[in-house]
């Protein structure tokens, strides 16, 4: 069975395949006439050819018609393994070469020292078989895999660049990769992301970030080299503009046979498309304006998301959109839409549409939504386990609506930017929904003499003069489920008390008017607190009360009297079970440190 030790792998002036060896198994390199020939002259060689001493100071004793193999068997026999005594390794020339690659802890095993691998970039492809199942330098290939795969694209593309056995193992890298998230930089090209996924042939999931600006040779470049693509994602930053078209778009999708998602953002210059699919799941587009058509011919969509602009001229026509996403798309479970054109008709088309697998519906920044609305999406649709209604004009009618129709399936409410909700019914809802984990009520409580400076984003829905809450409020919440609470902009919020033993993020940003001493918070699974425009009065007593609830994992075990009136604590050493060493240790690491975030 041939052996090659592994220093000599790589050193294009020796072979290794061939000549005697030591006896303690290791070859002995002989210098061949055949590689010095192919690599052609560039320097004189530093050893002798006859006896392979080096040839400072050296005066040979072997004959000019001797050959390295003759010496080494005329020598002196071996008092220990063979009647054939091995002469010392000959020494390596020293390369003032750069390093390829360097194991400083690799030392030759019949006691030579390390040596400088010969640089590919200089030498050019040394022509030794390298053995993939040891990697270079006597790395098992499978961990210089494990390596070089935790390396973003442009350091994998740098590693290629080292020597033969890393730009195998790259191309091995890139060949198998299934999944690959792309930031292109504003002065990179399209074709730099089509040579990147060149070397992805068995490419599933691709994510771009772009930088530069998009257009129809992007899709072109997918669909020639990932053959196989399912999840697609084009994220657009900066002043990134998506030249994408509805038709181009519409071509792409009929000819991606395996997609399954596609999520794209910056769509403003879509005009119209239509999109025919059997494959399709899920579909995301933000940004969309002014759209001629919107036809979705997906049997299998079960997710679809789209965004519109906030341009007041927008004349989508959404009740159409409405009308066809009923009829194409009968296996619907997740819907939403943001615009400002959204209205009660709107909502009355899509609870026409009886979509019976629907349990996630989002209708954003609707100002013309009503309680009727919401009524009509109770009486359809009573397995929801999402309702988000942010920006509407729902009332505390509403949230009754909700409350008696959904108790034993919703697990998160949004109704941000609502201003005609009061805080009364914010707490009826979170004692009616018992499986309720998230409710984000941002912007509901407003202190209509100073409105937050955080509205820029829309104007708020006109609050009807009946439910101008002209004092400030308090809110009072118990719940055993919930996880996340959002008050966000309820500046006409000046006392809180929550009592949530599950809540573990709790959002109070620009609540201005919430008294410290009015605010209450035992939750001792809490992890974050967000206080940013808050008094600082206020965030030392969230802090303050944060760090009590910690301090209060350490509670005293609870006995009733001999009546059975109530409870009392009763210290540890009167306890029948005192916690052992091992508990109190157990619970100073489980327990959660909570971080009060100022911006």
């Amino acid at each position: 069975m041939q052996h090659r030790h592994h220093h000599y792998s790589n050193q294009p002036h020796f072979s290794a395949a061939s000549g005697p060896t030591t006896p303690f198994g290791s070859h002995v390199v002989v210098p061949s006439a055949g590689s010095e020939s192919k690599r052609g002259k560039r320097r004189g060689s530093y050893t002798c050819g006859r006896c392979g001493q080096p040839k400072k100071g050296h005066k040979c004793h072997l004959p000019a018609n001797s050959t390295a193999d003759d010496s080494f068997v005329d020598e002196a026999p071996s008092p220990s393994f063979s009647d054939i005594r091995p002469p010392p390794p000959p020494r390596q020339p020293y390369s003032h070469l750069r390093r390829a690659l360097s194991f400083d802890d690799d030392v030759d095993s019949s006691g030579g020292g390390g040596f400088d691998s010969p640089d590919l970039d200089e030498f050019g492809d040394s022509g030794d078989d390298i053995d993939l199942a040891t990697g270079l330098g006597g790395l098992p290939a499978s961990c210089l895999s494990e390596i070089l795969k935790r390396l973003p694209p442009p350091g994998l593309l740098s590693a290629a660049m080292v020597c033969k056995g890393w730009r195998e193992t790259t191309r091995r890298l890139w060949k198998a990769a299934e999944m690959l998230r792309i930031r292109v930089p504003t002065r990179a090209q399209v074709g730099f992301v089509g040579s990147v996924l060149q070397k992805c042939p068995a490419l599933v999931n691709l994510s771009l970030r772009m930088e530069s600006d998009v257009d129809a040779t992007l899709l072109a470049w997918i669909t020639f080299s990932c053959p196989n693509l399912e999840f697609l994602e084009i994220n657009t930053t900066g002043s990134a503009i998506n030249r994408i078209t509805g038709d181009e778009l519409g071509r792409f999708v009929v000819d991606r046979r395996f997609l399954k998602s596609l999520k794209m953002e910056g769509c403003s210059n879509l005009g119209g498309f239509s999109l025919c699919s059997s494959s399709l799941s899920t579909i995301w587009l933000s940004g969309l304006y002014s759209l001629s058509k919107m036809v979705f011919n997906c049997p299998n969509l079960k997710e679809i998301s789209v965004d519109f602009s906030h341009e007041e001229n927008d004349n989508t026509d959404l009740v159409t959109m409405a009308d066809v996403l009923a009829r194409n798309c009968p296996r619907l479970q997740n819907i939403h839409i943001a615009s400002i054109r959204l209205s009660n008709t709107v909502v009355l088309a899509l609870t026409a549409a009886k979509l019976r697998g629907l349990r996630m519906l989002s209708l954003v920044l609707g100002s013309e939504i009503t309680d009727a609305s919401v009524a009509a999406i109770a009486s359809s649709y009573q397995n929801l386990e999402l309702l988000d209604l942010s920006g509407s004009s729902i009332s505390d009618s509403g949230i009754g609506i909700i409350c008696n129709v959904f108790p034993d399936t919703l697990s998160r409410l949004l109704v941000a930017l609502c201003p005609n909700i009061s805080s009364s019914f914010i707490q009826f809802a979170t004692a009616q929904l018992p499986l309720l984990e998230l409710l984000d009520c941002g912007m509901t409580i407003c202190d209509p003499n100073s409105p937050s400076a955080e509205t820029n984003v829309r104007e708020l829905p006109q609050a009807s003069n009946d439910k101008v809450h002209n004092s400030y409020q308090k809110l009072i919440i118990k719940h055993a489920r919930l996880k996340k609470l959002s008050l966000w902009g309820c500046s006409g919020l000046d006392a809180l008390y929550l009592n949530c033993r599950e809540l573990n993020d709790l959002n109070l940003n620009y609540c201005k008017n919430l008294y410290p001493e009015r605010l209450v918070l035992q939750c001792p699974n809490l992890e974050n607190v967000h206080a940013s425009g808050c008094q600082e009065l206020l965030i030392g007593a969230i802090q303050s009360q944060v760090d009590n609830n910690a301090a209060a994992d350490n509670q005293l075990p609870c006995k009733r009297l001999a009546d059975g009136s109530k409870r009392v604590g009763v210290p540890h050493f009167l306890s029948a079970e005192q916690p052992s060493e091992d508990d109190k240790k157990r619970r100073k690491i489980e327990r959660r440190q909570c971080s009060v975030l100022v911006l």
